[in-house]
């Protein structure tokens, strides 16, 4: 399947609110249980990720498949040199190189920006994303037990880290 990757722009406010409301509402790999407004990506993109790569995955009619976006992990300078990834991918696009594009594309971003690791917090539930990231380099580094909850389960957060 044919995709290119370009920055997030306000245009794809709806596509990415739409991936990401799947995910809320249907798994455990975002930690929010319901939709939330369009007025979302206005939190979550231009503030949250401010000044931080960012970007989407687009089929060859420019359909959002999928996106990505880093975000400091912590406010204070001292960590200025480390942030948090998010990815999600359509799941009829998932297994097909995307994820691992993105991941690249946010990782040659972050280099750029003198970033040298990357934290990815994942719900002990989400097992495809937890081996995705095993497999492109991330190891486990933290684990708070049992301190989620959604759809009435209880999970784990395990933080995961790659060194750039």
């Amino acid at each position: 399947m044919d995709y290119k990757l370009e920055p997030i722009s306000s245009e794809d406010r709806k596509s990415v609110i739409d991936i990401f409301n799947h995910y809320a509402e249907n798994s455990f790999a975002a930690y929010l249980e319901s939709k939330v407004p369009y007025e979302f990506f206005d939190m979550m993109i231009m503030e949250m990720s401010l000044g931080y790569p960012d970007v989407t995955a687009k089929d060859a009619s420019d359909r959002v498949v999928g996106f990505g976006m880093l975000r400091p992990h912590h406010p204070m300078p001292a960590f200025s040199r480390a942030s948090e990834i998010s990815y999600f991918i359509l799941p009829e696009w998932t297994r097909k190189g995307i994820g691992r594009s993105i991941l690249e594309y946010l990782i040659e971003g972050a280099k750029e920006m003198g970033i040298t690791t990357i934290l990815a917090s994942i719900s002990s539930l989400n097992e495809g994303s937890l081996a995705f990231h095993r497999k492109n380099g991330f190891q486990e580094c933290g684990r708070f037990k049992e301190i989620g909850m959604k759809k009435g389960r209880s999970f784990d957060v395990i933080w995961m880290q790659r060194m750039l």
